[in-house]
């Protein structure tokens, strides 16, 4: 037996979940060793009672390994445990880390840094519209968008990264074969052909009101921060924010009308500290991450060349000129320029993007060569 189908063993029985199985594993060195103790050894282990140690003991009589090894072929899904180089880095310090994910599609080593997005599975319009604009800007930036494939924000998150042709993670609270929501089995398929759909339940699990908080803590554990867009005031992704918090990611949240019921957790949020989010570049400058400039092959250019600088418009070279040497404050930008506030905002972000200008404090832009 190979460490991953230990693994998936373990992962199969139904009384061990992930905290007490790695407590077994730390115990007896490894996932085949836990399978081949004896119950009575199993107890001697703390936090596992009778029962517990022998449902473990007596797994080859209640798991059907074989079976689900031969689900996971049908469906051409892949199995990552710990141990694999493209198993989340982040989610191996949790203390409730998945023993092993099924992962329907690829995932890329850039997928490690990844985004989430989540919210309400009752969004409105304007909660809609905004995950739709800030999951498109992210994704376009070439971060991962991860979320759960729930309806609503989660659904609008997915989608607006596929439309920026990026790449998007939907991780669920069911098995890969019993996808919920169903009307998101086509929205499931698209996101496997070009990122993937991630469960560490067996094929066939059927999702329960256990299995979808669960799911959020691997949400709020994989993601480098955590974006809540509209969240009433109780709601699970609330309870997603404390998870990202405890484990020490950043979370940020869409403000929203004080009126609304929908509104009253981002603004609870931002209240206790969460970033405030308008625009996309409010996480990526946060994260480090602007975006990138247009793609050039690297055989399109001379050795040793360095790439072309992106075009600018007419507009946009106008505000260069006006920042200048040195640093310049938005209000200078604009009497420099002869450019209405609006025109001078939208050149300054699209220059930020083209990575020809960054951002300082105090609303003032430097260029990105100056030191």
């Amino acid at each position: 037996m190979t460490r991953q189908e230990a693994c998936l063993a373990l992962n199969l029985i139904p009384q061990i979940g992930p905290v007490r199985a790695r407590k077994l594993i730390a115990a007896f060195g490894g996932p085949e060793q836990v399978l081949k103790a004896s119950a009575r050894d199993l107890t001697r282990v703390e936090g596992i009672g009778e029962a517990h140690a022998q449902a473990v003991a007596g797994w080859e009589t209640q798991v059907d390994l074989p079976g689900e090894l031969a689900k996971v072929q049908a469906r051409g899904l892949t199995l990552l445990t710990e141990t694999d180089e493209l198993f989340p880095p982040s989610l191996r310090g949790l203390r409730d880390a998945p023993l092993l994910l099924y992962v329907w599609g690829q995932l890329l080593p850039r997928d490690h840094h990844a985004i989430g997005i989540v919210g309400s599975r009752h969004a409105t319009v304007y909660g809609l519209s905004a995950t739709k604009r800030l999951g498109y800007q992210i994704a376009f930036a070439g971060r991962t968008v991860i979320s759960g494939l729930a309806r609503g924000i989660d659904t609008a998150a997915h989608e607006a990264a596929l439309a920026a042709k990026g790449r998007t993670i939907a991780v669920i609270g069911s098995g890969i074969g019993k996808l919920y929501p169903p009307e998101n089995q086509a929205l499931a398929g698209r996101i496997a052909q070009s990122g993937a759909v991630v469960s560490e339940y067996p094929v066939d699990r059927i999702a329960d009101k256990q299995t979808f908080p669960y799911r959020n803590r691997i949400v709020a554990g994989w993601s480098a921060g955590l974006l809540v867009v509209e969240a009433p005031a109780r709601s699970g992704a609330l309870i997603t924010a404390q998870q990202a918090v405890d484990n020490g990611r950043t979370v940020y949240a869409v403000p929203g009308p004080i009126d609304k019921p929908t509104s009253q957790g981002c603004n609870r949020l931002i209240q206790q500290g969460a970033k405030l989010v308008i625009e996309a570049e409010d996480i990526l400058a946060d994260l480090d991450t602007l975006f990138p400039p247009a793609h050039i092959p690297q055989d399109a250019r001379a050795d040793n060349a360095p790439p072309a600088a992106p075009p600018v418009s007419l507009d946009e070279e106008i505000v260069l000129k006006a920042v200048k040497d040195g640093a310049a404050h938005i209000d200078e930008i604009i009497t420099a320029s002869g450019l209405t506030p609006a025109t001078v905002n939208v050149c300054l972000m699209r220059l930020e993007m083209k990575r020809l200008l960054r951002a300082l404090p105090g609303r003032c832009y430097e260029a990105a060569g100056s030191s």
